[in-house]
């Protein structure tokens, strides 16, 4: 920390950002003068003659794979490449393809919206537009779970962050569902999985309620997102900017909102625009949400409904096929363009222009930040190639970003944290999405009550009306939920149950900077 070896502890860091900006030495930002991008080569997505445009890209996620990307495509294929090899300028693309192409295989016979690496890259995920998920043995290439339920497209897929058995997904049916993996619906089926718990309608426009004909607008649910705390979930769509977090613990109606626009009476006047993807740093502390407004809104998750805390302008989005993503450490923002460029931005200096990356020559849509190689990032293009880029590697330094340094900060005391949440008045919302725009920066109403609000299990068979959307809870289903057991993801002991607030109190406890 700059000007005192005295530490801080993550809440006072958070604090002093909001106050002053990032407090921190020298971070590992992209500078002006070396902004130095080496395209490191480029591949033709092409399958005998066919030449379906990439729709979404994987690193491997374990250091020893990152080198593997894994590209899905309209025509419903799964390509894994490796990205370390040298790309001669004077190779074509097919040629590139040819020798960096390690295997390839049929996942759908539709489009492949969304793919995901899980359990140490021994499995893919694919998500469909045959509304249908897809677990993968990578090495036999061999489907080894089909998840059946939704009914629309499906656009999003995010494992949870520790146990990977469970899945969550956002589908254009205007819902978004959990699975567990271990879970089926009989002995004879094991191959097929439904959900343990579905929430439609959870993304709604207000306007299409109250207009009885016409075409209704979209309630897809574009991007789905399973928080570090392990038990949060941020889900957005295609009607408006509405980011939501829920319980997974009650997912009777969502615990917070957010959405980036102050001035909602000036809003309203204007067309909605949709959320086309959320992502969020290695430790959960950022949500990048890239809005159909053309910017890119960065959350931070203690306080999503205050509003963004950043907001990156410069790229064009003209459809929901362009996404932007988070980078691991929190330092930059890496984004696709309809204008046929991506897009780099220093988190911490939002207004700077950013870092351009030219050469392809249709809408760039799916980004990817390499896990484990610093510096390493794939875009996917229309043009039917995704590229691999290096950021110079001189132009980073050796100091960790803020949201790295959670975990090795002092804990507050325990009256410094009973302080932290008495001196915030406790807030709930409505359930309809109609609530953002009738409450200055999607604020959740104050409640009566002025006591620092239980975190406990609600009954999970209790049946509610709800207005706006509908929940199915399916969790008998899963072993462990049916059990009890400690070891469950949706029904944790009295102990382990927290929010996604109290998750960076827990891990910073007892945890001292070295």
């Amino acid at each position: 920390m700059e000007g005192s070896n005295k530490h801080q502890s993550f809440f006072q860091d958070i604090k002093s950002r909001e106050l002053h900006g990032f407090r921190v030495k020298k971070r590992p930002y992209i500078s002006i003068e070396c902004s130095e991008i080496d395209q490191i080569g480029a591949v033709a997505v092409e399958h005998n003659g066919n030449t379906p445009p990439p729709m979404a890209i994987s690193f491997c996620k374990t250091s020893k794979n990152s080198h593997v990307v894994a590209v899905a495509d309209e025509g419903g294929y799964v390509s894994l490449y490796n990205t370390r090899l040298k790309f001669p300028s004077s190779s074509t693309h097919q040629q590139n393809a040819e020798k960096a192409k390690m295997s390839e295989w049929v996942a759908h016979e539709n489009a492949i919206f969304d793919v995901c690496w899980i359990k140490d890259d021994t499995n893919i995920l694919t998500a469909s537009g045959d509304q249908c998920i897809k677990v993968w043995d990578a090495q036999e290439k061999q489907c080894i779970r089909a998840l059946m339920g939704h009914t629309g497209s499906v656009k999003s897929i995010c494992p949870h962050p520790t146990s990977q058995d469970i899945i969550v997904s956002g589908s254009r049916d205007g819902s978004f569902s959990l699975w567990d993996l271990r879970s089926s619906c009989s002995s004879s089926q094991k191959f097929y999985t439904p959900s343990i718990a579905a929430v439609h309608k959870a993304h709604i426009s207000p306007r299409q309620r109250r207009v009885k004909g016409g075409k209704a607008s979209s309630m897809s649910i574009t991007s789905v997102l399973y928080l570090k705390d392990e038990i949060s979930i941020a889900t957005a769509g295609a009607v408006d900017s509405v980011i939501k977090f829920w319980d997974t613990r009650n997912l009777k109606s969502p615990v917070l909102q957010a959405c980036p626009h102050l001035d909602v009476s000036s809003y309203k006047e204007k067309r909605l625009h949709g959320v086309s993807s959320l992502s969020q740093d290695l430790n959960g502390v950022f949500i990048a949400a890239s809005c159909m407004d053309s910017r890119i809104y960065l959350y931070n998750v203690l306080q999503p409904e205050k509003g963004p805390e950043k907001t990156f302008t410069g790229c064009q989005i003209n459809s929901f096929f362009v996404k932007s993503a988070i980078s691991p450490d929190a330092a930059h923002v890496l984004s696709g363009s309809s204008n046929g460029n991506a897009y780099i931005w220093r988190v911490n200096k939002p207004l700077a222009d950013p870092t351009i990356l030219k050469g392809h020559d249709g809408e760039v849509t799916a980004v990817e930040w390499c896990p484990s190689e610093t510096g390493k990032v794939a875009t996917a293009s229309d043009d039917f190639t995704v590229r691999f880029w290096n950021i110079q590697s001189s132009c980073y330094s050796n100091i960790r970003s803020p949201s790295s340094i959670r975990r090795r900060v002092m804990a507050l005391s325990s009256m410094e944290r009973r302080k932290l949440f008495t001196d915030e008045k406790p807030e709930s919302i409505k359930n309809d999405s109609d609530d953002c725009y009738s409450n200055i920066a999607c604020k959740e109403n104050l409640s009566s009550s002025t006591k620092t609000p239980e975190i406990s299990t609600p009954e999970s068979k209790k049946k509610k009306h709800l207005q706006g959307f509908e929940v199915e809870e399916n969790l008998e289903k899963t072993p462990e939920a049916s059990n009890k057991s400690p070891s469950s993801v949706l029904n944790p002991p009295s102990s382990l149950k927290r929010t996604i607030r109290d998750y960076f109190l827990m891990t910073s406890s007892g945890m001292h900077c070295q």
